[in-house]
């Protein structure tokens, strides 16, 4: 991992050979879960129209944290094949799922695909009261 971040929240690309790969860090679970889908959208160059908002519900389920981030982003891709950019989440965890209503707008372009998230060397981390983690991309 990196240094300790200047910022309690935030993400940033960080430099992969083959794929993409962002760091991400937030103090708690739902603003971290958060941080990775800004930062994923900001890699793609996704960009959104102003209106109109529709909500959506998504459930995910998996056996850590790691796995439920996984799928929640994986879902937001499919959002944005389906042309719509979740921009407001409210997050609930359960022990092994994560409920998400999502406010979205429609897509107006994005700059580069992702074709998936991965697990590579995926592991969110507690550091100086921070979670953290790299998230890595396949383009």
């Amino acid at each position: 991992m990196a240094s300790t971040p200047k910022t309690p929240i935030g993400f940033e690309e960080i430099e992969h050979t083959a794929d993409w790969s962002l760091r991400v860090w937030a103090p708690d679970l739902p603003t971290f879960f958060e941080q990775a889908a800004k930062g994923m959208y900001q890699l793609m160059g996704a960009e959104s129209l102003s209106a109109p908002i529709e909500e959506i519900e998504l459930t995910v389920t998996g056996e850590d944290p790691e796995t439920l981030l996984v799928a929640f982003l994986s879902e937001l891709l499919y959002l944005l094949e389906k042309g719509k950019v979740a921009h407001r989440f409210y997050m609930i965890f359960g022990e092994k799922s994560l409920s998400v209503q999502l406010k979205c707008l429609p897509l107006k372009s994005i700059s580069k695909e992702i074709k998936a998230v991965t697990f590579h060397n995926l592991a969110i981390q507690s550091l100086n009261g921070l979670l953290e983690a790299t998230i890595t991309f396949d383009v």
